[in-house]
């Protein structure tokens, strides 16, 4: 043995990150391991962060007290706010970043962490004992003993990458797989199957005729990611789009006979959502062109990520698909596209604090988990990092509710319905969209993050104060009127109705047509407030009414969520249960009737019978 840890990570991924700083943060000796140390962080796919729902799930982690967006304002050269045209509920921000700047400062932040070791070695097995993990075996033969593991593997388990016909095992392009760690997964009885995803091809800059495309720049000024962050100080770039063609489509079907997807070499169910280019043209054979959307990977490199033809066709029909695009004529492919087939655990295996439920103090978070994306990986790997260390303190597990967070739903949807497909989060997954706004992130998650540890007391001291900006705003809008004489030209000018009445700054404000920024023109605040405030406060009364109605069915699933299974409940017991139904309750013992509500095919019917059964075990005690 070569020591003793509290918490040990296996993969330094974006979950495996997140899991070991969180771990470390909380006052236990952790030691991440890593295959390659020179790879900590990195953006396997493409160099973004953010995105629909996925905005959300990084501001939750910042609101907890992870890293990945104070790491993504560091790095990144262009941020958007999606959406802008829609309701807040589905406004999402996302950020361009420099891939070497990102793996860097994530890299600078690990290695500066007291609490964290970092090593590298392959860890070949999960040593168990009485259904107790007791720490990993590595392929030198070194044993680290451990209170808990934390296994966030991404894609190297059997890892499989495939150009055309040929394939060959890697972690990701340039990377060995880790073989036996999946297998110690399987002889713990962890039930596996396997997925696939992939890349396009990297191009060279120099070679990419740039006035063919249509550039699109971030807003000016960026928005952060993390509420932390004072400014971003990066310079920004822009992207560009094109778009495939009929020349394009018709390489690629004239070639499927040598696509791994359509021949059978791969096995692996690939992403719905994130398609190959080839799945695209054969899915929507109606369509003429598909976006493509080039993204730069960093300031100091050429290199450009083609977003949109993800593909694992051969070099050679890469090549000619690349150049039957506008802008793309003359382009050279740096790297070219690529498949991966993995290993994966279904994750109904789970708890919803991410700890296995054959095995005590193992805990499983990102791909390895059936996600898809950097963000879904570091959201898991930030709960289960928390999760192992709160089980260390002897405390109960933090679990986020659906109304609480789009990691909340993330969890839930994963060990609660399972998955065989590459799980990606949108918001439509989520059933209070309203309240999970990416701009109340911090309302609804420090306080959490602060009693756990992870906000320290400066973060938390500047939330404290903003939500007292807040409310007092909020009750001087509701106090303060105004005559029609103080206003009524103001609003006739813009084509609004005039008020008959004194009416409260909050009523006017409801008024679809005016903004805060009209309102306080007429009655400024005793004090600047910030930007971001003053959108909150003008979020919170413009949809109070549907806000309202929101948190009210929060309050009446929290009531059913509370409604207890005990663990020891018999469901072959149950008279009445099909059999469909008493499988899918074995296999995910539900922790109460919200959860076994939502596993696909459990009738309320069937929840009838589970509720008197639990009332007769009740009263037989």
């Amino acid at each position: 043995m070569e020591r003793q840890y509290d918490i040990i990570v296996i993969g330094a991924g974006h979950a495996g990150c997140e899991a070991g700083l969180a771990a470390s943060r909380m006052g236990f000796s952790t030691c991440l391991f890593t295959m390659n140390i020179d790879t900590i962080a990195q953006m396997s796919c493409n160099p973004a962060i953010g995105g629909l729902a996925k905005g959300h799930l990084v501001r939750e982690i910042d609101s907890l007290g992870g890293e990945m967006a104070k790491v993504t304002d560091r790095a990144g050269i262009q941020f958007r706010v999606l959406n802008k045209s829609k309701g807040p509920a589905v406004w999402s921000l996302r950020a361009q970043t420099d891939r070497l700047l990102y793996r860097l400062s994530m890299r600078k932040v690990l290695e500066a962490e007291k609490n964290l070791d970092i090593k590298q070695a392959s860890i070949e097995r999960i040593v168990v004992e009485d259904g107790r993990v007791k720490g990993v075996l590595t392929s030198l033969g070194v044993f680290y003993k451990a209170g808990a593991v934390i296994v966030t593997t991404g894609t190297f388990l059997k890892g499989l990458i495939h150009i055309g016909l040929e394939n060959f095992q890697a972690g990701r392009a340039g990377e060995y797989p880790s073989i036996g760690l999946s297998d110690s997964l399987k002889e713990i009885g962890l039930k596996m199957g396997r997925l696939k995803t992939g890349t396009p091809p990297r191009l060279d800059a120099k070679t990419i005729d740039f006035s063919k495309t249509q550039p699109q720049w971030g807003d000016e000024p960026p928005t952060p990611f993390s509420y932390s962050t004072e400014g971003i100080t990066n310079p920004q770039l822009p992207c560009y789009i094109t778009y495939t063609n009929k020349e394009t489509h018709r390489i690629i079907l004239g070639n499927l006979d040598r696509s791994p997807l359509y021949s059978g070499r791969i096995k692996g169910i690939g992403p719905r959502y994130c398609p190959s280019i080839e799945d695209k043209v054969v899915r929507f054979s109606g369509r003429e062109r598909h976006q493509v959307f080039l993204e730069p990977e960093g300031l100091e490199t050429m290199e450009y990520y083609a977003n949109g033809i993800s593909t694992s066709l051969p070099y050679d029909v890469q090549m000619r698909l690349v150049r039957s695009i506008p802008g793309l004529e003359d382009a050279e492919i740096m790297r070219p596209g690529y498949a991966i087939e993995y290993d994966f655990v279904y994750p109904a295996q789970l708890k919803h604090s991410l700890e296995a439920k054959l095995i005590d103090g193992l805990f499983l978070a990102g791909q390895i988990n059936g996600t898809s994306g950097y963000e879904e990986a570091a959201a898991q790997g930030l709960m289960a990092g928390i999760n192992a260390a709160l089980k260390l303190q002897g405390r109960r597990p933090l679990i986020l509710g659906r109304h609480e967070a789009y990691t909340g739903v993330l969890i839930d949807d994963l060990v609660t319905k399972g998955t065989n497909e590459p799980y990606r989060m949108f918001t439509s997954r989520a059933e209070y969209r309203l309240l999970l706004r990416h701009d109340n992130a911090d309302l609804r998650l420090m306080e959490k993050g602060y009693n756990i540890g992870l906000v320290n007391e400066t973060g938390y001291s500047k939330f404290n104060d903003k939500r007292v900006l807040i409310a007092g705003e909020l009750e001087r809008l509701k106090k303060i009127r105004l005559k029609p004489g103080q206003i009524n030209a103001a609003l006739a000018a813009i084509n609004c109705s005039i008020i008959e009445e004194d009416t409260s700054l909050e009523q006017l404000l409801k008024r679809p047509e005016l903004t805060y920024d009209f309102i306080k023109r007429f009655s400024p605040p005793g004090m600047p407030l910030t930007e971001d405030i003053e959108r909150q406060v003008e979020i919170q009364i413009k949809y109070e009414g549907y806000i309202t109605r929101q948190m009210e069915m929060a309050e009446r699933l929290k009531r059913i969520e509370a409604k207890r299974i005990p663990d020891s409940l018999d469901y072959t017991s149950i008279s009445g249960l099909s059999n469909e139904i008493l499988s899918k309750l074995n296999a995910i013992r539900p922790s109460n009737f919200g959860q076994a509500s939502r596993i696909p095919g459990v009738t309320p019917a069937a929840l009838s019978l589970l509720m008197i059964a639990i009332e007769r075990q009740k009263n037989r005690i």
